[in-house]
């Protein structure tokens, strides 16, 4: 069973310089290295570098994924938009851990092999899909964060470990919007395999998204009620360029402002909670999926019995034109024109049927098996119908 390893590296705040481009390159020569990304992939061998390092002292952003089943993506944000401090609520050692290291908030999200992954040879990632996270991030948006410790939950569910645990794990502060979720955030949910039904339930005591967003309006306000030397100060950084962040971080500010209204608007739930209301919408939603394929079934069979009668009417206006286009199908010695005459033939069996004149059937098909008997394939298609054999 052939191993396969993918790692990529994306620098956004800033590129890397030439000497740091070497230094990259030193760990890989068959990697595609350019001032802004890192990617490589490996079969028959590993990565010598140490991905947490570089991430730490070069890139922003860091994907790995194995087909074993082990995943990991890897973020670094600047602290001033994303303290640590906030990040730490809804880290858990099985899915999220949470540092800082050179002003940076870093962010590691992970699945081992024995959180319930499988060996995969179909699924692929990129880190594009999960770029936009480092913006929604540091503009106050903390829906992946919580999206990480609910993967976590996750995991506990499958190692079924000690129940007074999962009583004593209460869930962070529930970001508003978790029930709509923005492009990266769906790619991480799944990256993380968040049941549907967990993030469904979670998603409950979540107030909408548009409640709290920076409508243009309200994020005005909230710039001019900054002190004046604050804004001009702003300003020359944005002039300037010194504050890469710069956006994100009054975003993040605004979002700040917000959230004692925008969190959860019912009590904090337990782990043991969230699960249990998730095997019940796991539950229910599978009954209503069985009554669905019940009632598409029973609609796709009285569709097919409707256009069967349809057929049949037509065919009671003119049952003689019917019988010889049989035997003119037939004349044809053709498989393909043999499937049409049985189709037809099936059709005048059941109308024979519907009009009480079953036996006229019976003899006019055993007339028809009598002359062609030594048309094998055609005999068969007779018998696998059930046509009379006199």
């Amino acid at each position: 069973m052939s191993e396969y390893q993918y790692y990529e590296f994306l620098a956004v705040d800033r590129p890397l310089t030439q000497a740091e481009i070497a230094q990259v390159r030193a760990l890989s020569t068959r990697a595609r290295i350019t001032s802004t990304s890192f990617v490589n992939e490996y079969q028959w061998s590993d990565f010598h570098g140490d991905p947490t390092k570089l991430v730490e002292q070069l890139y922003d952003a860091h994907l790995y994924y194995a087909n074993w089943g082990s995943r990991r993506l890897l973020l670094r944000i600047p602290a001033s938009v994303l303290p640590a401090k906030t990040a730490q609520g809804y880290a858990l050692q099985e899915t999220l851990a949470v540092w800082t290291r050179g002003g940076h908030t870093l962010l590691d999200f992970s699945l081992s092999a024995e959180d319930g992954g499988e060996w995969d040879f179909e699924t692929s990632f990129e880190l594009a899909s999960f770029a936009g996270l480092r913006a929604e991030l540091a503009a106050g948006d903390l829906r992946p964060l919580y999206l990480g410790w609910l993967a976590a939950i996750a995991v506990w569910e499958l190692a079924d470990d000690d129940e007074e645990e999962y009583q004593r794990e209460t869930e962070p502060s529930v970001p508003a919007g978790l029930a709509e979720l923005t492009g990266p955030q769906r790619a991480l949910a799944d990256f993380l395999r968040v049941p549907q039904d967990l993030l469904a339930v979670a998603a409950s005591n979540s107030t909408p998204a548009t409640e709290s967003a920076a409508a243009p309006d309200r994020l005005a306000a909230f710039i001019a009620g900054l002190p004046a030397p604050e804004k001009d100060t702003l300003l020359l950084q944005a002039a300037l360029g010194t504050a890469p962040q710069l956006g994100p971080g009054l975003l993040a500010r605004f979002r700040q402002s917000l959230r004692p209204s925008e969190g959860s608007p019912g009590a904090r739930r337990s782990a043991a909670q969230l699960l249990d209301a998730a095997h019940r919408h796991r539950t229910v939603s599978a009954q209503r999926e069985r009554a669905a394929r019940g009632a598409a079934e029973q609609a796709r069979v009285r569709a097919v019995a409707e256009a069967r009668d349809a057929r049949l009417d037509h065919l009671a206006r003119d049952q003689a034109t019917a019988w010889r286009t049989v035997d003119n199908l037939i004349a044809q010695r053709k498989p393909a024109a043999y499937d049409q005459a049985v189709a037809l033939l099936s059709d005048l069996r059941a109308l024979h049927a519907r009009q009480g004149s079953a036996a006229d059937f019976d003899r006019r098909s055993g007339e028809l098996r009598t002359a062609h008997r030594g048309k094998p394939s055609l005999m068969r298609r007779f018998d696998a119908l059930g046509f009379p054999n006199p």
